[in-house]
């Protein structure tokens, strides 16, 4: 049971299973809805440039051009520029609904409300504009790659066509026998995946240009940097978090520790019988109590145990702590940014503290892994199930404490279990 599908198609590009993933087929069915509306566009810019071609080959052939030409390919062009943010609303819709075959991250439109707002706004101009790429520039990717087909398809079949009356022209040779045709049909054979992959990047650059033409360019900038205020007050935290840590070990826990110590040695000069013998023991213990519990907030901070074990050695000692039996499966082949390490280890111990107190499970597994980028850490237990963050069970704290180092927190909790808690942090270098 996993989580870790990829988002988009161009992120699936990047995984070794893709030919056996169901990408391609997405890929195909986003590549065939494509090829109407390619044709339809294709039809309409040819319409409205057939006068300007007329006009580019007299002038070409240094022949005047006829003023009715001329008249005809103004009134073309102020018609196309009329209807064109009107005709490209409807196609812009629909093409925002069909993205979602090949990427799942949402695409809101730009809200256009109002006639004089499809004539004076840049987000319906650009809506235009990915009108006639598709008209123009889509086909003719599309032709040429339908062209490639064509020709592995011709060569696979070149050992029943090959032979008797029929040749096969390549070019640089002519196949006339089937024996001789069965190379060219191997290497067709071979170069089936590589046209997989190729659609697939086809279909991924198609789908980047119009989430980039049919977006909303306004909000990006503003998101980007509210990414990076959130990660400078992040960094500013946990140079704080250090400066208190350190403050606390090397300033307070001292002092209290003496304190602790004087207290111990004044109630070996007092008598058991004095009256303040009874008030000193009081202090001496409470001494010694706040000493554990500021140990523990220091601890809090950055627990020792990841300075001194790794995340790896850290998380494999609160499975040991744990009331049910937790296996680890670590595989960090580099080391963790800091912040990172330290949410990765409160990750699993908030998570293996809900199995403990909420599941009712018999066993759990802990798996830290490092695809790419990011560290994704996997909780998985064997319990009832029904996981519910509304319920308090300090999930949504979890998550909170996830976005703040721009991770996300994914859930699976089906009543009668399994319940999956995958945390996917980015490990930024």
């Amino acid at each position: 049971m996993t989580l870790d599908e990829p988002r988009h198609l161009a992120e699936a590009l990047r995984r070794p299973r893709y030919l056996i993933s169901a990408w391609p087929w997405r890929a195909l069915a986003y590549a065939v809805t494509t090829v109407p509306l390619a044709g339809v566009l294709a039809v309409g810019l040819c319409v409205v440039g057939a006068p300007l071609l007329a006009v580019v080959n007299a002038a070409q052939r240094g022949r005047p051009v006829a003023l009715p030409l001329v008249v005809l390919l103004t009134v073309v062009a102020l018609a196309a520029v009329a209807v064109a943010p009107l005709a490209s609303a409807p196609l812009a819709v629909v093409e925002r609904w069909r993205l979602g075959v090949v990427d799942g991250r949402p695409l809101p439109g730009p809200g256009l409300r109002g006639l004089a707002a499809r004539y004076t706004t840049a987000a319906a101009w650009r809506e235009v504009a990915y009108a006639a790429w598709v008209g123009g520039a889509v086909p003719l990717a599309y032709g040429m790659f339908a062209l490639l087909v064509l020709v592995d398809v011709v060569l696979l079949a070149g050992p029943w066509l090959a032979g008797g009356a029929d040749r096969i022209v390549l070019g640089w040779t002519t196949v006339d026998t089937p024996r001789a045709a069965v190379p060219y049909a191997v290497a067709a054979l071979l170069a089936v995946p590589g046209l997989v992959y190729l659609a697939g990047l086809l279909v991924a650059a198609q789908a980047g240009v119009a989430r980039w033409l049919l977006g909303n360019p306004s909000d990006g900038p503003a998101l980007r940097e509210v990414t990076r205020s959130r990660a400078r007050l992040v960094g500013a935290y946990e140079a704080e978090r250090r400066r208190i840590e350190r403050d606390v070990h090397d300033g307070a826990q001292p002092r209290l520790t003496s304190l602790t110590l004087q207290l111990g040695l004044a109630r070996l000069d007092v008598p058991e019988d004095s009256p303040a013998a009874t008030p000193l023991a009081v202090a001496h213990e409470q001494a010694k109590e706040l000493m554990v519990t500021l140990r523990r907030i220091v601890q809090g901070i950055r627990p020792q145990q990841l300075t001194e074990l790794g995340l790896a050695g850290a998380v494999g000692e609160l499975a040991a702590q744990a009331t049910v039996p937790v296996t680890v499966r670590a595989d960090l082949p580099g080391p963790v940014p800091e912040l990172v390490e330290t949410t990765a280890w409160y990750v699993v111990s908030e998570a293996l503290g809900n199995v403990a107190r909420h599941a009712g499970a018999t066993r759990a597994e802990v798996r830290l892994t490092r695809p790419d980028r990011r560290l994704v850490v996997e909780v998985e237990d064997d319990g009832r199930g029904g996981a519910d963050p509304a319920r308090g069970t300090g999930l949504t704290g979890l998550a909170d404490r996830v976005a703040a180092v721009d991770g996300r927190l994914l859930l699976a909790s089906p009543p009668g279990g399994p319940t999956l808690v995958r945390v996917e942090l980015p490990c930024r270098p």
